[in-house]
């Protein structure tokens, strides 16, 4: 299990949760990105593999990820980036993106604890 913790949310961040959307980014997004990130961090940078199946938690809210963009466990590992998707997937998704179910966005917030939760 991989944890980290929401310490900024950028000015724009929520603007994405009508389109059912949040993106995450960890301490060193760049600059230009934070205002429509979420900035989490964590202990231990994501060593593990994304797959579909796997639990994505937000504040003990479970959500199952049903599919996973090309890049996305590579963008997680670097950066801590991912767009996490609250909707159903189309056939072609953006690489560091993954989809999830239920498709209910959650309520983010300074100290939100984030996990990934493999099967």
């Amino acid at each position: 299990m991989w944890k980290s913790v929401v310490t900024h949310i950028g000015a724009m961040a929520l603007e994405f949760v009508d389109d059912k959307v949040l993106v995450f980014f960890g301490p060193a997004a760049p600059d230009a990105l934070r205002d429509v990130s979420i900035i989490h961090e964590s202990a231990e940078p994501f060593s593990g593999s994304l797959c579909v199946g796997d639990k994505l938690v937000v504040d003990g809210q479970d959500y199952e990820i049903s599919k996973v963009g090309t890049q996305a466990q590579g963008n997680l590992q670097e950066l801590g980036h991912i767009s996490v998707y609250f909707t159903d997937a189309p056939d072609d998704i953006l690489p560091g993106s993954i989809y999830v179910t239920p498709h209910r966005v959650p309520q983010v917030k300074l100290g939100s604890v984030i996990e990934i939760r493999q099967r």
